[in-house]
C-alpha cells in the first residue's frame, strides 16, 4: 500500500515537473503578440536582470518575468545583456529576444531629435544635416557634401504647396486655408521627436505635421474661425510673436498689440521679419535694414507678412489666438531679453534711448 502511495506521488511530481517544463517552453517559444510593430525600449548600464526583467513585461514584451529570469541562468546570459536603446519588434519571442538583448543588435534604429520653437526652414534643415551626413558616412561622399545635399532636400521638401505630395493619402485639414502658393513653413511643430535613422525626408516632416495637428485642439480651431481668422494667418502672427519676445505673458501682450496696429492701419515694424529677410540677428535693424524692398518687411508694408518666418511653439500659437488686449501699441526687447512696453511713440523712444543706446 505505501509502495502504492509512493509511486503515485512521484507519479504527480512527475506530471508537474512534465507540466511546468512545457510550459516553460510555450513561454519562450510563443510570441506576446502577433504584431510587428516596434516598441522602444532602454536597458541602463548597470541594471539588473529583475530590474529589466519587470520593464519587459510592462512593456509587454515577455509574459512572464520569472520565466525569462529562469532561462537567462539556464543559459548563462545574467550578466550578458547590453545596455542601450532598443526597438524591439513585439512579435519576438523570449528565445529571439534574449538573442537581440545579448548581441545588442537592434540596438536603436531611432534617434532623438530636438525642434527648437523658432527655428525656420534652414535651421530644422542644418540641424537635421548632422544626423544624415553621421548615417551616411559610409557613402564616400564628404560630409559637408551629405549635408548640402540634405539640407537642399530639406528646404524643397518643405516648399512644397500641397502635403500629399510628401505624404500622399493624408490630408491635414489645418492646411486647406493655407495660400496655394505658400509651402510648409510653420507648421513643422518644435518638439522632441523620434525618428528612425535614415528616414526618409517626408517621414520626418510627417511627424511634425502629425503633432501640430495633435496641438491644434478643436477648441482652438473654433476660436479662431469665431473671429473670422484663418490658420495661416495665426500661425504668421505667431512666428512673429516667437521671434520678438519671450514668455507667454509677453507674448500675449504684443500678440494684443499687433493685431491693434493692424485695426488702425500702422506697420507692425517687427525687427524679426527684417532679421528674416537680411538673416542677422540683430536686436535694433539699422535703417537701411528696414528700408530693404520685401513683402516680408512690415515697416514698409503694412498688415501680415505672406506667411510664417518661423515654426511657432505653443506658447506663441495661443498668443496669437488669446491675445491681450492693452492700451500699448510699442514695444521692444532689452539686451536681457526682458520686454518694455510703451503706450506712446515719444515712450517708446525714451526706452529705446534707456535701453538700448
Amino acid at each position: 500500500m505505501a509502495k502504492k502511495i509512493i509511486i503515485a506521488i512521484l507519479v504527480v511530481i512527475l506530471l508537474v515537473v512534465v507540466g511546468e517544463f512545457i510550459y516553460f517552453l510555450n513561454q519562450i517559444s510563443m510570441p506576446v503578440s502577433a504584431k510587428a510593430e516596434e516598441k522602444f525600449f532602454i536597458i541602463e548600464s548597470g541594471q539588473g536582470v529583475h530590474a529589466i526583467s519587470d520593464n519587459l513585461k510592462k512593456e509587454g514584451l515577455i509574459r512572464n518575468s520569472l520565466v525569462f529570469e529562469t532561462y537567462l541562468w539556464l543559459k548563462k546570459y545574467g550578466n550578458s545583456l547590453q545596455a542601450g536603446e532598443y526597438s524591439i519588434p513585439q512579435n519576438l519571442n523570449m528565445v529571439d529576444l534574449t538573442r537581440v538583448l545579448v548581441s545588442g543588435e537592434a540596438l536603436s534604429k531611432e534617434r532623438v531629435i530636438k525642434i527648437i520653437e523658432g527655428w525656420n526652414t534652414l535651421e530644422i534643415a542644418e540641424y537635421l544635416a548632422d544626423f544624415y551626413a553621421e548615417d551616411n558616412a559610409n557613402t564616400g561622399k564628404l560630409e559637408e557634401a551629405l549635408k548640402k545635399e540634405f539640407m537642399v532636400d530639406f528646404a524643397e521638401a518643405v516648399a512644397t504647396t500641397d502635403s500629399r505630395e510628401l505624404i500622399p493619402n493624408k490630408t491635414y485639414s489645418f492646411l486647406t486655408d493655407k495660400p496655394a502658393d505658400q509651402g510648409l513653413e510653420g507648421y513643422l511643430f518644435p518638439d522632441t521627436y523620434r525618428v528612425y535613422k535614415n528616414a526618409e525626408i517626408p517621414a520626418t516632416i510627417k511627424k511634425m505635421l502629425d503633432n501640430f495637428d495633435q496641438k491644434l485642439t478643436s477648441e482652438m480651431r473654433a476660436e479662431i474661425e469665431r473671429q473670422g481668422k484663418t490658420i495661416f494667418e495665426i500661425v504668421t502672427m505667431a512666428s512673429i510673436v516667437e521671434k520678438e519676445v519671450r514668455g507667454a505673458e509677453d507674448r500675449k501682450i504684443t500678440a494684443g498689440i499687433f493685431y491693434e496696429r493692424m485695426k488702425q492701419g500702422i506697420p507692425l515694424e517687427s525687427d524679426a521679419t527684417v532679421n528674416y529677410i537680411t538673416g542677422k540677428q540683430a536686436l535694433q535693424p539699422t535703417f537701411e535694414d528696414t528700408r530693404q524692398e520685401s513683402p516680408y518687411n512690415t515697416y514698409l508694408n503694412k498688415g501680415l507678412p505672406p506667411g510664417p518666418i518661423c515654426n511657432p511653439g505653443l506658447d506663441a500659437i495661443e498668443a496669437a489666438i488669446y491675445p491681450e488686449n492693452t492700451d500699448y501699441l510699442y514695444f521692444l526687447t532689452k539686451p536681457d531679453g526682458s520686454t518694455v512696453f510703451s503706450k506712446t511713440y515719444d515712450e517708446h523712444l525714451e526706452n529705446k534711448n534707456r535701453y538700448l543706446n
